[in-house]
């Protein structure tokens, strides 16, 4: 059964809902940010002399006399001071987990019958949702994150940062979007998944898993914010650039569903695989800006 179309004043409420709740959103992730630093500062004190790290320390140096070798390697992973240690190491553990959780939808999709039953749960949601002038708007939306418009930001992207620096930052675009194409592209015919029923006109020839469109935007215009929010002077405008980038790609995510071209479990895998290849990118990002003496590298 068709259902009617979305009001114009039901669209309206829509969008001014949704442009209330990014405003929201925005004001309480600089609260909690800026409060942060502070909270830092007057723990890092406390933490040098706690129960836990005063007990520990006799365990450090036995383990350092037993294992000379392979004990400062391991300590060294964990050492929050430098690029190479703790973070680093945090990269790597979110990577791995992304790929186990991306894994673990691959095989909910291929053998669940719970995850079609959420995807048409979430697409019932959304079809009373639909007017013809938010079609248009989600439709312009989306084509921020074809193939097409990624690879375009990613030449421009790599123009601008060879003319202006920081160059650091062109190999880390360069392995998000390969990454994430390869990727993306690949698990679509290894899995075949079928698109959802076409109700609009936009259309899609590929198959539907993972979501090409969410993936791209993860990776590409994540690791382009990443460069650009990174050296920039002010915090605030770090979170600016950060915050509203996320702003971007859920909404370029977003736009895949309502306009009935991917089920939500295609979204969620393509921001998976996204998030697995921008922190790629920020990975290589801050090995290459830093030198082996632990000096910035120059722009």
């Amino acid at each position: 059964m068709m259902l009617e179309p979305l009001s114009n004043t039901g669209a309206l409420v829509l969008v001014a809902s949704g442009a209330l709740a990014a405003l929201a959103l925005y004001a309480l992730g600089w609260w909690l940010l800026s409060r942060g630093p502070a909270m830092l500062r007057r723990l890092r004190p406390r933490l040098g002399e706690s129960y836990v790290v005063t007990r520990g320390r006799p365990i450090h140096e036995w383990l350092g006399d037993r294992f000379p070798r392979l004990y400062p390697a391991v300590a060294g992973r964990l050492d929050p001071r430098h690029f190479r240690g703790l973070p680093l190491t945090l990269i790597a553990v979110a990577g791995f987990y992304l790929a186990v959780v991306f894994f673990g939808l691959v095989e909910a999709v291929l053998e669940s019958e719970g995850i079609d039953a959420f995807d048409d749960w979430v697409v019932a949601l959304v079809a009373p949702l639909r007017n013809p002038h938010l079609v248009k708007l989600f439709t312009g939306l989306t084509k921020l994150g074809d193939t097409a418009t990624l690879a375009a930001v990613a030449i421009v992207a790599t123009g601008f940062l060879w003319a202006r620096g920081p160059t650091w930052g062109i190999p880390a675009v360069w392995i998000a979007i390969a990454g994430s194409q390869v990727t993306t592209w690949t698990g679509k015919f290894l899995i075949d998944r079928p698109r959802p029923p076409f109700l609009l006109e936009v259309t899609a020839w590929s198959p539907s898993f993972p979501s090409g469109h969410a993936t791209g935007a993860m990776a590409v215009y994540g690791i382009v914010a990443y460069v650009i929010a990174r050296d920039l002077p002010v915090y605030r405008r770090r979170y600016d650039v950060i915050y509203w980038t996320g702003v971007l790609i859920a909404a370029i995510a977003f736009s895949r569903v309502y306009l009935s071209v991917h089920y939500p479990s295609d979204i969620a895998a393509g921001l998976i695989v996204g998030g697995f290849w921008l922190l790629a990118g920020i990975a290589a990002a801050e090995l290459l800006r830093r030198r082996p003496d632990g000096r910035q590298a120059p722009p």
